[in-house]
């Protein structure tokens, strides 16, 4: 067996390795896979190992697309015993494969019913109310925002907005623009589509799939890597773009997705943490002044490994703050996070958490205990006052 192949049955792909130096069209399927997989992150959502398998057999050719996605289909039909995290990975893997498909394709509607298209052929399959503009009113707890919410458009107007802020924009001259301006200008365009909301799930994988084909549309030669790479940061980014408080003196913030585009569209390598969007944050989350994103003496080993720590010891400064003096099960805990993988909501936030000794269990000698909940140790309250002691 080859090693690449020896890779993606256990669950990974080197997707920089097509990237870079893969033939043309291998290239360009593993790019649309690399993106289609990083935007379950968004939902914390985590793909199967035979999802990576399938993908590469679509990348090297041996499948077509439509062949892939029947497979994936079958896979989930046919498969036994089923466990409690399948449906989840259920979910990352069929809209990871109509991504895909719906990228692959030449074809873009510009319009209301293009958007709700994206929506519908993204999530066939997954979603009985896929391509359905949603019936009822919403509101998200946002750990950026210290749980409040996005003002999200009252439903009986989402078809009216959407054709509105698109007839906009289709009548807007872009060629009178800069390439900064232009940043500024999608920023608050794609802002502005998400803040509708349109979907009772699905929403930001929706305006990221519309935005790339967009972006194309124009002329530009989107690199799939950012929202592969950040696409919770992405989310985050929106969230911030479209949430004010007067009262608390807090105004709707475009520059962390403007820094999303500028990285996108310009080249440009701004450091791009979800903690620097964190409402008020203590200092030491402050974004710094300037950075030097170019050290060329540190190894690329060396800048892994640093991010993949700051990364977990972000996760459990998130997990605090979200936890604060409460008590939460499990479930309550995800669901204030926006997050759906239990496996890695416990790998990445729960378990180093608790082996840092910031959070224990309430019934630490019964850990199956029915009315479990998770709450702060003294180490972990001292690390919450610090946080909270800046926040108004």
């Amino acid at each position: 067996m080859d090693k690449e192949k020896e890779k993606a049955i256990k669950g990974y792909i080197n997707f920089d390795e097509y990237i870079r130096h893969g033939e043309p069209n291998k290239r360009e399927r593993a790019e649309l896979w690399n993106l289609a997989i990083g935007l379950q992150a968004v939902d914390g959502l985590k793909t199967s190992n035979y999802l990576h398998e399938t993908a590469r057999r679509h990348i090297e050719g041996e499948l077509t697309i439509d062949e892939a996605r029947q497979l994936i289909k079958q896979y989930y039909l046919t498969k036994t015993p089923h466990n409690a995290n399948d449906d989840d990975a259920e979910e990352a893997d069929k809209v990871s494969g109509n991504i895909v498909k719906v990228l692959n394709s030449p074809t873009f509607s510009f319009s209301v019913n293009g958007y709700i298209s994206v929506h519908r052929r993204i999530f066939e399959g997954v979603f009985k109310h896929a391509g359905e503009l949603r019936p009822y009113d919403i509101t998200k707890q946002e750990w950026g925002l210290r749980g409040d919410t996005v003002n999200y458009l009252n439903w009986e107007d989402l078809r009216n907005a959407l054709d509105y802020d698109l007839r906009q924009e289709a009548a807007f001259d872009h060629t009178k623009l800069s390439m900064e301006e232009f940043v500024r200008h999608i920023s608050q365009f794609v802002a502005d589509i998400w803040q509708i909301h349109a979907f009772r799930e699905g929403n930001t994988r929706t305006t990221a799939v519309f935005t790339v084909q967009y972006l194309r549309s124009l002329g530009f030669n989107v690199e799939n890597t950012s929202f592969a790479e950040h696409s919770w940061y992405f989310r985050n980014a929106l969230v911030r773009a479209n949430y004010s408080n007067y009262q608390k003196r807090i105004l709707r913030d475009t520059s962390f997705l403007e820094m999303f585009f500028r990285n996108l569209l310009m080249g440009e390598n701004n450091e791009l943490k979800n903690r620097y969007m964190l409402i008020n944050p203590p200092i030491e989350w402050q974004a710094p002044q300037k950075e030097n994103l170019n050290d060329t003496n540190r190894t690329s080993t060396e800048q892994v490994t640093e991010q993949v720590a700051e990364q977990v010891a972000e996760q459990v400064r998130i997990l605090v703050m979200v936890i604060g003096r409460e008590h939460y099960t499990l479930k309550q805990l995800m669901d204030r996070m926006g997050l759906k993988h239990r496996p890695n909501f416990l790998e990445n936030y729960i378990e180093p958490a608790i082996r840092e000794k910031y959070v224990r269990l309430l019934y630490p000698d019964k850990p199956r205990h029915p009315r479990q909940k998770y709450m702060l140790t003294v180490k972990g309250t001292i690390l919450y006052n610090e946080m909270a002691s800046t926040e108004y």
